[in-house]
């Protein structure tokens, strides 16, 4: 399955200035097989190493931090080779579970730049605080990975085709019949499916909605597992607690994360800690509130006021029990969390395309989804779930604060308005990576 993360990485690769790369990004998104995948392709030599199976290796960065050294030794230990600078890539997977595997990379930023290191650490935000490690602040490149999104869905079980040609169409043009109904249907099969390649692969393979919900079953094992071996004994309990509450509160009319929802009794203070763990572990996305939007918008967000989404549209689809055939058939008592399956979709997918997204509201009169910056410009994004894009809070919004561009994102076909100075462009949801082209007319 074709990841495009890999052209960043052969940026990576070739740039002159480059650093030991460090990827991030929650447990099982692909970070091991797209490392694997990339040096087969590109290096004569790889050597790979998973520090959390290899408990012994640890011992060859004890010593000190000679990169040569190191070198030596690793080779003569575990590959069975020389690990040359050039043709041989170094591997160090699940590195935070070696803190001075971390801290070497320092050393192999400063006295063996031209050696091609990558690294990649699940839960690496957590072990970072838990462990108090010594981390090489500015002498690393850093890559976050995510689960794949819609479009990488789409090229795995051949529908890219059907983008491809939707795209190819003039910006203001309607997609037609022909690409319109299989994106749709590949839409909804997305939000059932979800991001994580294990449940896309089984989809591929068997293309039984039951045999993905049992490999999302398994994830989620995984990842409750992950809790109680992570972190601290007295968080494991709230940690279950808000990871339960954040599919019931995306589907409130007003779904600001409230701590008092989590648990009955239970305060902010008690339970902080706990959606910080699950936002270290890239679990879980927090998007803060713009009230008065200045540019950058991180200057004028609210920490204290946010609401909280899954990393995954699939797992959050399964863990609120949502039946795969109320998605595909559009079971009319499915309206409430129909929208915070898209609202949720779409968070995933600009993070995806490299945005922070925030959200707006003023009091509770009126709110706008999403608020992403580019190039000087703050561009609001309304979410709709079906065909009805009447939205009163983005007009209020677009004329306050003089917008020139903003999107609405629903189910209805393509077209560009022109309204009061405002040019709002309307995307089906299947075609959400057109925003960034958008973007640059």
């Amino acid at each position: 399955m074709e990841r495009t993360i890999k052209k960043e990485l052969l940026a990576w690769k070739n740039r002159p200035d480059r650093r030991p790369l460090l990827i991030t990004g929650v447990r099982q998104c692909g970070k091991t097989y797209v490392m694997k995948e990339f040096a087969q392709e590109q290096f004569e030599k790889i050597a790979y190493l998973n520090l959390e199976k290899e408990e012994r290796a640890a011992e060859l960065f004890a010593y000190d931090f000679d990169p040569k050294r190191i070198l030596r030794e690793l080779g003569a230990v575990f590959f069975g080779f020389e690990i040359t600078p050039g043709s041989t890539v170094l591997i160090l997977d699940e590195i935070q579970s070696c803190p001075r595997a971390i801290a070497s990379l320092k050393y192999f930023c400063e006295d063996l730049p031209e050696l091609h290191v990558m690294c990649a650490g699940s839960l690496l935000g957590v072990e970072l605080k838990h462990q108090n490690i010594s981390f090489p602040v500015g002498k690393i490149d850093r890559l976050q990975m995510f689960p794949m999104s819609f479009a990488e869905f789409l090229a795995a079980d051949d529908g890219m085709k059907y983008l491809t040609l939707a795209q190819s169409r003039p910006a203001d043009e309607p997609i037609p019949e022909l690409c319109r109904v299989p994106l749709e249907k590949a839409y909804r099969q997305y939000l059932i499916v979800g991001g994580m390649p294990a449940a896309v692969k089984t989809w591929i393979q068997t293309h039984s909605f039951q045999e993905v919900e049992r490999v999302q079953d398994g994830i989620l094992s995984d990842y409750a597992d992950d809790f109680s071996k992570h972190a601290p004994p007295a968080e494991v309990p709230k940690i279950h607690w808000v990871w339960d509450s954040v599919p019931k509160q995306l589907a409130r009319d007003n779904n600001k994360f409230v701590f008092s929802h989590v648990r009955e009794g239970k305060r902010a203070s008690e339970l902080e800690n706990a959606l910080t763990w699950l936002k270290d572990a890239g679990l879980v996305y927090l998007t803060e509130l713009v009230e008065n939007p200045e540019l950058p918008l991180s200057f004028c967000s609210d920490a204290s006021y946010f609401k909280v989404y899954m990393a995954d549209i699939g797992l959050l689809r399964r863990k609120a029990g949502v039946y795969f055939d109320t998605i595909l058939d559009e079971n009319e008592n499915y309206i409430g969390f129909k929208g915070a399956l898209a609202e949720n979709y779409v968070q995933n997918e600009l993070k995806n395309l490299g945005y922070q997204p925030y959200f707006w509201r003023s009091g509770n009169q009126a709110e706008v989804d999403f608020l992403i910056e580019r190039k000087g410009m703050l561009i609001p994004i309304e979410v709709k779930s079906a065909t009805n894009t009447r939205a009163k809070s983005y007009r209020l919004f677009c004329k306050r604060y003089s917008i020139r561009l903003g999107f609405k994102l629903s189910l209805k076909n393509r077209a560009v308005n022109e309204e009061d100075g405002t040019r709002t462009v309307s995307l089906p949801l299947y075609l959400i990576s057109d925003l960034e082209l958008s973007c640059q007319d």
